[in-house]
């Protein structure tokens, strides 16, 4: 693990291989440490960066204004790289798309697992879905918190907790676990949104976008999946992946593996 400031942050990254970059954004419930097969894989012809998000993981979070957006950029100027691809997974995706729109002649690409959009809303089904599975739960009890979270996302609507592997219910869980305690702290500090959103704007996003999801995933991030790709003038939709909920890249890292290296400039 490497320390840059970025922004007035600590950022932390992880940081292997040689040849064009490629950032991966990890997803809200999760940190750098999802990418844990994508690193070693994509590193034999890429110089791989995965990064923790301000205030998440091993990064810090200063208590003054900030983007997501534009500390990927900030990133990106302190390792000297002028563009990159960018990879990342559910909300991940979301800040990948926001720097895109927002920095268009910093990003090369665009891989998008499980991609929530800014400005997009969840639909009513989703909405009783949560109630369904997760109803009330103390947001100050972050492992019964991190718990229904993960069988939201990562088991998803249409599994069972014992169809999924228990060591990733388990690694999902700690790395939620995390995650909430961060986004706790994030609740304090003024987070500033691209304006105007990505709903509207996936037209302009020029680089080659792929994206894919989980079969097992929600009804909303499958749809978004198609919006984006139709929209998205060089948009490639991959076919849903069999029996993989949210966090697809640690779930079934071989397809996303090969979709990536065939994908990547």
């Amino acid at each position: 693990m490497t320390k840059i400031e970025i922004n007035g942050a600590e950022i932390a990254y992880d940081e292997a291989g040689s040849g064009s970059v490629v950032v991966l954004v990890h997803a809200g419930i999760a940190d750098r440490r999802m990418w844990r097969e994508q690193v070693p894989a994509l590193a034999a012809r890429h110089r791989v960066v995965a990064v923790d998000l301000r205030g998440y993981g091993d990064s810090t979070l200063p208590p003054t204004p900030f983007a997501h957006h534009d500390d990927l950029v900030g990133l990106l100027d302190a390792l000297g790289v002028e563009r990159a691809a960018l990879v990342g997974c559910s909300f991940g995706g979301r800040v990948a798309v926001d720097t895109a729109l927002a920095h268009p002649d910093r990003v090369s690409a665009l891989a998008l697992f499980g991609a929530p959009v800014s400005g997009n809303e969840w639909s009513e089904e989703t909405e009783q879905l949560w109630e369904d599975l997760v109803g009330d739960v103390d947001p100050e009890d972050l492992a019964a918190t991190a718990a229904g979270e993960v069988r939201f996302w990562v088991v998803g609507p249409t599994r069972e907790p014992a169809d999924v592997d228990p060591e990733l219910i388990r690694f999902a869980e700690e790395m939620d676990r995390r995650a909430l305690a961060a986004e706790q702290a994030l609740s304090a500090v003024e987070v500033e949104e691209l304006d105007p959103p990505a709903i509207d704007r996936l037209g302009e996003l020029r680089m080659p976008v792929l994206t894919a999801a989980g079969a097992d995933d929600l009804a909303d991030i499958r749809r978004l999946a198609d919006r984006i790709a139709d929209e998205a003038p060089h948009g490639t939709r991959l076919p849903d992946v069999p029996d993989a909920g949210h966090l697809l890249p640690l779930e079934r890292p071989a397809p996303v593996n090969e979709a990536l290296l065939s994908f990547l400039p």
